[in-house]
């Protein structure tokens, strides 16, 4: 059986990321979302623009995706989809790291909770399930909008909430964290969203890169961070190697 052709799986990712936007993007944005070299960026675009798959706007030089194209096949993967592949791993990871797992989806500047497994003890909890998270102040938010310039864009352009004394509501100390973010892989959030609670996540990622989900470990500062406040080596690395997992699950051939 022939190989699969990287250049069109990438190919694919851009135009599912422009059909997931809702505005107009930089060629170093989408670049910067999916993990792209600048000169592989602008290669993708260039075809796309010359088949007449998106459109590049002569003032600005940003990019969207062609009307022609705005079918409902280019939209994201639908987030019962992503939680049926996800449930697999979901629970091994709550079981190794001993902390509440959330999956989340961006939803108009928000992170939705798709798949929420209790932390593995007898301590009172409620299932979150299909709630509302802050993008700016939570680890899965920060994965998201770090992969998502569109959406990133439109949460600086007002004002962001503090919903504590740690949360991030600086634009320009947002974009910082973003691009350190994209930079390591992962997010870590310390107190921002609630005080005295933590979290870490990592982006799950489908054909040529594009990041439809984040998944990560919620729970007590003291368990997800060490003393000096940073996240627990063991615990960034147990929930990389599971976000890994299921984007290999979400890229098999044939499913």
């Amino acid at each position: 059986m022939p190989g699969l052709i990287q250049s069109i799986e990438r190919a694919a990712a851009v135009i599912r990321l422009l059909a997931a936007g809702s505005g107009w993007l930089r060629a170093s944005e989408i670049g910067a979302s999916l993990g792209l070299a600048k000169a592989t960026t602008h290669g993708i675009l260039r075809t796309l623009q010359h088949v007449g798959f998106v459109q590049q706007d002569p003032a600005t030089g940003r990019y969207q995706l062609a009307a022609a194209v705005l079918e409902p096949g280019t939209r994201p993967m639908d987030r019962n989809e992503l939680r049926s592949r996800v449930i697999n791993w979901a629970d091994p990871l709550a079981a190794r790291s001993g902390e509440a797992v959330r999956v989340g989806i961006l939803l108009d500047g928000q992170v939705l909770v798709v798949h929420h497994v209790f932390r593995p003890d007898d301590t009172p909890q409620e299932l979150e399930t299909g709630a509302l998270l802050p993008a700016h102040a939570t680890a899965l938010g920060k994965v998201l909008l770090a992969h998502d310039a569109g959406s990133a864009r439109a949460l600086w352009a007002g004002p962001l909430t503090a919903y504590t004394r740690r949360t991030v509501v600086k634009p320009v100390a947002l974009r910082r964290a973003l691009a350190e973010v994209r930079e390591q892989g992962w997010a870590v959030d310390v107190e921002e969203a609630t005080a005295g609670q933590s979290g870490i996540a990592a982006p799950i990622r489908t054909y040529g890169g594009l990041v439809v989900g984040a998944i990560g470990v919620s729970g007590p500062t003291d368990r997800v961070c060490d003393t000096a406040g940073r996240a627990r080596p063991q615990l960034v690395t147990l929930v990389r190697e599971i976000a890994r997992n299921v984007s290999r699950d979400l890229t098999k051939v044939g499913t």
